[in-house]
């Protein structure tokens, strides 16, 4: 409810009171003094009384000659007779009194209306905020929430790990803080500025940045609040939130989760998608409606780029795409040093070592794994975070909790431990795999008996087809190792099999690596930045025959794989049989202990590899 009608309210009920208070004055100063009821028994009886008039407790008359005193008029409180006859009988001098009620009577009405008023007011201001029904009074009010410099507090020191997106958007920055020097070539600031990435990589931190380096308002807002059960109110909000905006111009309008709202139109299927389509349209005609030199500049993040609408994305609406991706190592290190800034750290701690142990985390994988370190050192009582704590907040991150208390029978934590080894010793005997880093055979997460950690020396960003197919060869490994040792397979190997089956499809599907089907995309990835999506199933578009082929390919290469990963554990049985019983005493290797076993192991060379190729065993072979 509007402030101003809340003050008049409360300006009409002080009126009120004010009047009921002078009218009592008022009454007070003109009414007749009263007189004692024995004194008109005895005016009475004189006969000096010339009229009255009787209500119920009082009566009121007139004299016939005024009195010594000025009596004229008098009134009076009226006595039982009975008890008036006793009284003059003794001399006693009596009146009657009436209580006064007006101050009672006046609460008792005005007391109740101040009351319903209040509630109403109540009431009124809780519809008009949002509180009943989603907000019934400003049902198309935007609800975007509003930061000034001071309350956004960020700046582009506190972003790291994005160098050339911080480079882009101080070109925004500038054109906020002198747009006439920056226009004078005729150049204009771009109307909207997409921020794509995968979650967790600081697309949200960036665009705070930008307001607290410009030093405007900044308007923050999620997609999936434009979004109502009414029709029409989605464009509604649209329209006011770009009104506020241009209010308060130079301001920046930030829509976080864009995908929620800006979904390409028609791929709703039947039904349920006017309002949303309606949304979108009209935020399409506010992006060409407003003229940038106002300063008013869209910001907007998603990681579903792929889906949105195209007419959204087209030159004129959002002018610039900035690939906020996930940091390299060089970021990381970046990112680890605005994050450690809060930590007391141990001597023994190095930002590049963390950095070289963190590939593919993002920006908030690493403020996690800071925090995490922070409470290890903390829970074992620490004076300081030492680079052990890291190590085991990655593990944790990575591997899931520690698991010490769960009982595993002697026959089955023989067969995790067989299973991790196979895992290291293949991985050490093939080239250019990752580093083994560390095995173990304590429980961790939901479902992980033991597990290895392999570690890559450096950011990889392009595949071989050797590589991949090594890499399916180390995750056959542990199923590998139980043929070998025990001749039967368990179901430890599930998600390595999964994984092994992803890779084998997309080098056969996507990457054209598949000799037998040649240089051809069958597949592709519809979610760049969601991997761990599964996306919707869509007809195939190839035949029987190619979808046979398919799957004898992927069928070769990882029956390929497990045979390359038996011989080499039988190469190395020896070495396998005594690292197991020194895994199953000490429950962990240590990266001093794997480096002991990699000088012992017995390697896979190029020429081993070629020979597979010849007798069939790689995929492709005729």
């Amino acid at each position: 409810m509007d402030k101003k009608i809340q003050i008049n309210f409360w300006y009409v009920i002080a009126t009120v009171l004010g009047v009921l208070f002078l009218q009592n004055l008022y009454i007070q100063s003109t009414k007749i003094p009263p007189i004692p009821y024995s004194r008109f028994q005895l005016l009475l009886d004189q006969g000096k009384v010339a009229e009255i008039a009787i209500t119920q407790n009082r009566i009121r008359g007139t004299l016939r000659e005024a009195e010594s005193d000025g009596l004229k008029e008098f009134v009076t409180t009226r006595v039982e007779p009975d008890l008036a006859e006793k009284l003059d009988k003794h001399n006693v001098v009596y009146t009657g009194v009436i209580e006064s009620t007006w101050i009672r009577d006046l609460l008792s009405w005005i007391v109740p209306m101040v009351i319903f008023i209040a509630v109403w007011m109540f009431v009124i201001r809780r519809i008009g905020a949002g509180g009943l029904g989603g907000g019934l009074m400003s049902i198309g009010k935007s609800r975007a929430k509003v930061f000034v410099e001071k309350e956004t507090k960020v700046t582009f020191a506190d972003v790291a790990g994005v160098d050339e997106a911080k480079e882009e958007l101080i070109e925004i920055v500038n054109f906020l803080k002198d747009p006439e020097g920056y226009g004078r070539l005729g150049g204009r600031a771009p109307k909207g500025i997409l921020l794509v990435g995968p979650p967790g990589t600081g697309k949200t931190l960036l665009a705070r940045a930008v307001a607290g380096e410009a030093q405007v308002p900044f308007f923050s807002i999620s997609g999936s609040e434009f979004v109502e059960m009414f029709v029409g109110v989605g464009a509604a909000r649209v329209r006011d939130l770009f009104e506020q905006a241009r209010k308060l111009a130079p301001a920046i309008v930030f829509i976080d989760e864009l995908d929620s709202l800006g979904r390409a139109r028609g791929a709703y299927g039947l039904g349920g998608h006017d309002e949303k389509e309606q949304t979108l349209n009209q935020l399409l005609a506010e992006l060409d409606g407003f003229d940038p030199k106002s300063g008013v500049v869209l910001l907007a993040a998603t990681n579903r780029p792929e889906i949105l609408d195209p007419a959204l994305l087209r030159a004129g609406r959002f002018d610039r795409q900035v690939l906020v991706d996930k940091p390299d190592k060089k970021g990381r290190q970046d990112i680890l040093a605005v994050h450690l800034k809060k930590a007391k750290l141990g001597a023994d701690v190095k930002p590049e070592e963390i950095a070289a142990l963190t590939p593919g985390f993002t920006g908030a994988d690493l403020a996690n794994l800071v925090n995490e370190a922070t409470l290890l050192a903390t829970r074992r009582n620490g004076e300081s975070v030492t680079m052990a704590d890291f190590n085991n907040a990655i593990e944790r991150i990575v591997a899931g909790l520690e698991k010490r208390n769960r009982l595993i029978n002697p026959l089955e934590r023989k067969v995790v431990a067989f299973h991790e080894l196979g895992h290291a010793l293949v991985a050490l005997a093939l080239p250019g795999t990752d580093t083994v880093h560390k095995v173990s055979i304590i429980p961790r997460g939901v479902g992980a008996l033991g597990y290895t950690i392999q570690r890559p020396t450096e950011d990889r960003f392009l595949m071989t087809r050797a590589e991949l197919k090594n890499k399916m060869v180390v995750l056959l490994g542990g199923r590998a190792a139980e043929q070998v040792v025990f001749g039967e397979i368990s179901t430890g190997a599930a998600n390595d099999l999964a994984r092994v089956t992803d890779i084998a499809s997309a080098m056969v599907l996507r990457y054209g690596m598949s000799d037998a089907l040649g240089n051809v995309a069958y597949d592709r990835d519809r979610s760049p930045f969601l991997q761990g999506i599964p996306s919707i199933p869509e007809p195939r578009a190839y035949g029987e025959d190619t979808a046979r082929a398919v799957d004898s390919a992927v069928h070769a290469l990882v029956e390929a794989g497990f045979t390359r990963a038996v011989k080499i554990l039988e190469r190395n049985r020896t070495l396998l049989d005594r690292a197991a019983e020194q895994l199953l005493k000490s429950e962990t290797l240590d990266q001093i202990e794997i480096e002991e076993m990699k000088q012992q192991v017995v390697t896979e060379g190029p020429g081993q590899a070629a020979r597979a190729a010849t007798t069939g065993l790689l995929p492709g072979s005729s």
